[in-house]
């Protein structure tokens, strides 16, 4: 059935349909009403707002606090046909100055801003000079004190409502719990208005954790069945951004380094080439939102903690925004967990913030340590229910062994208690396994009832039950005391006997020799990197020919490749093989401007190929 808004879906965006509720929350916005919207990264949150801007009069703002995401939406849009344009600190002011010409003039569909602007002076007065199609507020979890990447500027965006009652608002985020999304509806004033909640599943991505024990060889491990494909390697401290992206280039990988420290230029130059290469691995800060939307990343790797399951989640959720396979990996350890809590401990933030933030990684360590299905676990922090066994996750395609650990877990315990609860995890480790050390000596700790009393498992295999005894609640660190472990009152039950621990077994996977499709570490060499669909022998030629195609626009026009078409747009049509401008415009992804601007040319290489 056709509709004005459906039409406009396919002549300017070339789908076919609307997903899930996109249909439900364009009409709602068409008709004058304003929504809270909760769909996952990939899921079409930007439709929701952009095909309304275009049906209604005027002109729509969209409230971005990320200026790198603002103007790549922007050129996104201008591909499309569409009249975008973005305010922000990056634009000079001759550039600025033309931007609210245009919107003053009526000559933009849409116009990015950031909230720091929007609520100026001169910019409110400038909105009071046009027609305003819609409000936009994108991220908007930013609105949260207590989320994971509060923006104090959004909580005065209700004076959006207040000044402009009759024009419709839209607020969208994709990390947003059940407390956090109250509090948008509250700060935002939006008690009223309708809630549109997709799942926040993205079964494309395969979830894995893996325990640190070499994070640079098991990282190398990793990537080798990533070559030549686009991703991002998450670490804690800036140094540490910059030490991973040249240990990656040694390695023959092109990896570049992405952090608040670097100066503007170096930082937007790297930006530029991981968005418009094909192959590049950003390394950046868990800290520095990078605000993307290139949708052919296809891993996101942590070599240290995220400090939430929200921000764990938002990170990952940049993986496969295109629909294809991705994969998210975790790398960590106990060492983690101190380093993030010292880090909650130091922040000089208020104690109720700092218990706050302190559970959340409590969560987020026991999603590592878990044997349940991830996506099970991970869902169930944004209040959806999953029945588990995905299949699409390590603890469902290789699950995990368990051992009765209560006695393990005894010894543990009373090794904490015996030594004081004043000493971390090593010095622990070798009281219970009796080693001969001065320090042992020193303090006495040799003629404990607890020394020497854990010779059946190793140093390894102890700092698994120590890590999981804190991931339960048994133990916690004292951060205060350099990480030392206490007692929790739940232990005591531990120690009299009166409840039974299951741990799961420690395994470190070692990579086999030969495995993985790419080239060698520090070979230097370059592989092109395989569909995240595989195609059929005869479909790979005419879809290499398509992206060679791309590539060369791409350059031409300098714009990243996805910009011209996605990978998905090129699979549909190396497997369709349109023979015809009208056969090609009825493939998802090719809208009427883009059919206009390259139809000719990808209907030449098909010729070329076929001929070939």
């Amino acid at each position: 059935m056709s509709s004005p808004a459906l039409d406009l879906l396919r002549r300017v965006f070339g789908h076919a349909d609307f997903r899930g509720e996109q249909a439900a929350v364009v009409e709602q916005l068409v008709a004058g009403g304003d929504c809270l919207v909760l769909m996952p990264t990939g899921a079409g949150k930007s439709l929701c707002y952009q095909v309304p801007a275009l049906l209604r009069e005027g002109t729509g703002i969209v409230i971005s606090p990320l200026i790198a995401l603002m103007q790549d939406q922007v050129e996104a849009l201008r591909q499309l046909g569409v009249r975008a344009a973005c305010l922000n600190s990056a634009l000079a002011g001759d550039e600025a100055a033309r931007v609210e010409a245009q919107l003053l003039a009526g000559e933009l569909d849409l116009l990015y801003v950031a909230p720091e602007r929007l609520l100026t002076d001169r910019f409110l007065s400038l909105l009071d000079r046009i027609h305003v199609a819609l409000f936009a507020i994108d991220e908007a979890h930013c609105v949260s004190q207590w989320g994971h990447d509060f923006r104090p500027e959004y909580r005065q965006l209700d004076v959006l409502h207040a000044r402009w009652p009759a024009v419709p608002r839209i607020a969208l985020t994709a990390t947003a719990d059940h407390p956090t999304r109250r509090e948008i509806a509250e700060r935002l004033g939006l008690q009223d208005a309708p809630w549109f909640v997709t799942s926040f599943d993205r079964p494309n991505i395969r979830y894995r954790v893996v325990l640190k024990d070499d994070a640079r060889r098991q990282l190398l491990d990793f990537l080798e069945d990533h070559r030549g494909q686009a991703g991002i390697v998450y670490c804690l401290s800036r140094r540490k951004v910059e030490e991973t992206a040249e240990f990656l280039a040694s390695r023959g990988i092109e990896a570049l380094p992405y952090h608040a420290g670097l100066d503007a230029a170096t930082r937007a130059a790297n930006q530029r080439r991981f968005i418009r290469g094909e192959g590049v691995v950003m390394c950046a800060t868990i800290a520095f939102g990078m605000g993307i939307d290139k949708p052919d990343v296809r891993f996101v790797a942590h070599l240290d903690l995220p400090k939430s399951v929200e921000g764990y989640y938002q990170e990952t959720g940049r993986a496969g925004r295109d629909g294809d396979p991705a994969e998210a990996w975790l790398c960590y350890g106990l060492g983690d967990v101190v380093t993030l809590g010292q880090m909650i401990a130091q922040s000089g933030a208020g104690e109720e913030r700092q218990w706050l933030e302190r559970r959340k990684l409590d969560a987020l360590l026991g999603y590592c340590e878990s044997t349940r299905c991830r996506r099970q676990l991970l869902l169930g922090a944004f209040g959806e229910q999953h029945p588990g066994g995905c299949g699409n996750c390590d603890n469902c395609l290789d699950p995990p062994r368990t051992w009765d650990g209560t006695v393990a877990a005894q010894k543990a315990l009373s090794c904490v208690y015996r030594t004081g609860q004043r000493f971390g995890v090593t010095h622990l480790v070798d009281v219970l396994r009796g080693a001969d050390t001065d320090r042992i000596r020193q303090l006495g700790h040799d003629q404990l009832s607890t020394y020497g009393i854990g010779t059946e498992l190793d140093a390894r295999q102890w700092k698994g039950v120590f890590r999981q005894l804190v991931a339960m609640g048994l133990l916690e660190v004292d951060l205060e005391g350099h990480g030392s472990l206490r007692l929790t009152a739940d232990s005591r039950a531990v120690l009299r006997g009166e409840k039974p621990v299951a741990l799961r077994e420690e395994v470190v996977r070692r990579r086999e020799r030969g495995r993985g499709r790419g080239a060698a570490p520090g070979s230097g060499a370059s592989t092109a990197p395989t569909p995240a669909v595989p195609l059929s022998a005869d479909d790979l030629p005419v879809f290499e020919a398509l992206r060679q195609l791309r590539s060369e626009l791409a350059r031409e026009l300098s714009l990243p490749p996805y910009m011209i078409f996605h990978d998905a747009t090129l699979r549909a049509i190396a497997e369709q093989r349109p023979a015809s401008l009208d056969a090609l415009a009825r493939v998802g992804g090719v809208g009427a401007a883009k059919l206009e601007r390259y139809g000719e040319q990808v209907l030449a290489v098909l010729r070329d190929v076929e001929t070939a």
